[in-house]
């Protein structure tokens, strides 16, 4: 069987198990072991194997379940309730205040988390219902929590941007301090929008309705952004300046998770049985993916399928913009129907060695690739966020005002992609400050 058939037949093979519902990890591994031993030859079972070996044997993976045991540890502190608050004091009495505030605390969530689960669920329940009783257009509501949730995939820490790393071997951290401005970038997106429809459709945001605060109270609630602010730092800090690599600094956020729960009493053997079940729950499905997607690309690496597409690149007498512009919407379409996880273990293998042919920094592309995965969660139907949205949101609104609702953000961020895409210095200038100091 010639190259291109391989190719075609293990992208349709793909997609055709995909769309019957199958768990991804499973589809992939026995894929694998299907085209190995019909396309190949049986004794190449052994290169399987030893992808899974290398593969678990990667110290780099550590940090994932570190990161996801700190997210769940600090959803049971009370530090999300006491930051609302906090932000309902300063916010509450301007005009689209507490959607611009929905947005700084998924800001701060994110760079605590890295998790795009907790962020959403904790605003439906805390922040959702608070601006629908104000009076805030429906619409505006959830399309600004569902899209402010998903920049924990930008702002590190973000689990999705390690999982990239370790695929495309370069620096994680790197990657996770390249986020930030993008991360940052697309948060003023989101309040800048917030703010003109405050001004331009004041029927979908109402005027500021809270109580008037003394200063001093407000002041006073503060208090509650020191320790967040200071697992922050510990975090980021460590990583930019050297003090600590992205999997020790995991192990000392996991600390302060644990100390903020403690201070507030909150550390109990039952809190951190859930949060262990949950990161054993999630973690294991991560690396389960991990495998099959390993083992999926050595053999299509294998069969020639990379050498086929690549020949096929070469081949194009078109601007490498182009070409990024395609592999972007391909990852874009992907986003709306596959796992995240899978897409980036079954792309980035496939597309990398295309961004080095073309001269693209690896770094910016991974930042663009998480912009694509962003939009892919909030992109209907099958969007994670709309999902998570979908618990808390009252039954008197159904999914099409979510749908409606989101894809305004959904078009700043395709803003953002484009910015980030015209101008990489945005995205590099960091790390390489780093790597300088």
């Amino acid at each position: 069987m010639s190259s291109t058939a391989i190719l075609l037949a293990m992208f349709g093979g793909l997609t055709l198990f995909m769309l019957t519902g199958l768990p991804i990890a499973f589809v992939l591994g026995g894929l694998s072991l299907l085209f190995t031993v019909t396309l190949w030859n049986a004794d190449a079972v052994v290169i399987l194997v030893l992808q899974i070996f290398d593969t678990m044997r990667s110290e780099a993976l550590l940090g994932i379940p570190l990161y996801i045991l700190m997210a769940a540890i600090l959803q049971r502190s009370g530090v999300i309730e006491e930051l609302y608050r906090a932000m309902e004091l300063w916010f509450g009495r301007v005009r689209g205040g507490l959607a611009i505030g929905t947005v700084v605390i998924c800001v701060v969530m994110a760079a605590m988390t890295g998790v795009v689960g907790a962020a959403v669920t904790a605003m439906g329940v805390l922040a959702l219902p608070e601006m629908l009783r104000r009076g805030y257009d429906p619409r505006l509501a959830t399309g600004t929590i569902c899209a402010s949730g998903t920049l924990g995939i930008l702002i590190p820490p973000s689990v999705l941007t390690i999982v990239y790393a370790v695929t495309a071997q370069v620096s994680i951290g790197q990657m996770l301090i390249a986020g930030i401005v993008p991360g940052l970038l697309l948060a003023a997106l989101y309040v800048g929008y917030i703010a003109a429809v405050s001004v331009l459709r004041p029927d979908m945001v109402p005027a500021g309705t809270g109580e008037r605060v003394a200063l001093s109270a407000k002041l006073a609630s503060l208090r509650s952004l020191a320790l967040p602010f200071l697992l922050i730092v510990m975090i980021l800090g460590s990583i930019f300046f050297g003090v600590a690599t992205p999997t020790e600094a995991a192990a000392v956020g996991v600390a302060g998770a644990m100390l903020s729960a403690a201070l507030r009493r909150r550390l109990t053997v039952e809190a951190l049985s859930r949060a262990a079940t949950e990161t054993l729950k999630a973690s294991a499905m991560i690396l389960w993916i991990t495998i099959g997607a390993k083992a999926y690309v050595a053999i299509f690496t294998g069969l020639g399928g990379a050498d086929t597409l690549m020949g096929f690149i070469r081949g194009l007498d078109v601007h490498p913009y182009l070409i990024l512009a395609v592999m972007m919407a391909v990852l874009i379409f992907l986003g709306t129907v596959l796992d995240e996880i899978g897409i980036i273990l079954l792309t980035v293998p496939v597309f990398l060695p295309i961004v080095r042919f073309l001269g693209f920094d690896e770094v910016w592309f991974g930042v663009l690739f998480a912009l694509t995965i962003q939009m892919g969660y909030i992109s209907p139907p099958f969007g994670y966020t709309l999902f998570y949205i979908k618990g808390p949101l009252p039954p008197h609104l159904g999914m099409d005002v979510v749908y409606r609702g989101i894809m305004p953000f959904f078009a700043l961020q395709v803003a953002g992609l484009l910015i980030c895409a015209a101008f990489p210095g945005l995205v590099t200038w960091l790390p390489k400050l780093m790597v300088g100091g």
